[in-house]
């Protein structure tokens, strides 16, 4: 068992600190393996740390939040670029850091600045909104059926996580997101180039 997100989905994986009786260590990366084995990838800064060694284990608070916020914002921007550009558009690769988030997607051609904007709106509407964002495991037809999107290039078992941003977008998605789109803050796109 651990804290720690394991990088999936274009989010990264959580970094943090841990101790035991005999060491400290830093938590660098965490990542998933077969069978869903999370792997922490540490540095041991003190002592020595042993297979067997109990832990206790800290993600980095302050990172993870900042995750949470790009996460959640990527799922309004997949909606206001539906709303805006149109239902073709789909989510074709991410990147969801503390630092940042990118989204990938494809569309006929470049986006002008009035489009942009228009797209920041519909983000900061929802964001200053403060609506809550819902998480619920369902069976995967049920969760088609209330009309979640699903990357169909992903794999799916028979039940999935649904992230909803309440009267907003709706999708598949096994991230750490926020409780209520406030905690965003402000949605800003700096830039857009394919």
């Amino acid at each position: 068992p651990t804290p720690f997100y394991a990088e999936g989905g274009g989010q990264v994986g959580d970094t943090g600190n841990g101790e035991s009786s005999t060491s400290t260590f830093l938590v660098k990366d965490t990542k998933k393996g077969a069978k869903n084995i999370f792997f922490s990838l540490v540095e041991v800064v003190d002592g020595e740390l042993k297979e067997g060694d109990s832990v206790k284990l800290y993600v980095n608070e302050a990172l993870r939040r900042n995750t949470e916020a790009h996460h959640t914002a990527t799922h309004l921007l997949h909606y206001a670029l539906r709303e805006t550009l149109g239902s073709h558009v789909k989510q074709a690769g991410s990147l969801v850091s503390p630092w940042r988030l990118r989204f990938d997607f494809h569309h006929f051609s470049a986006i002008d600045d009035d489009l942009i904007f228009a797209i920041e709106e519909k983000v900061n509407s929802a964001i200053f909104d403060d609506r809550l964002v819902y998480k619920n495991f369902m069976p995967l037809d049920e969760a088609l059926k209330l009309g979640a999107i699903a990357l169909f290039d992903e794999k799916y078992g028979d039940t999935v996580r649904v992230v909803e941003v309440d009267g907003v977008s709706k999708e598949l998605c096994g991230g750490c997101h926020v409780d209520r789109t406030s905690r965003i803050g402000i949605f800003k796109i700096l830039e857009e180039k394919s």
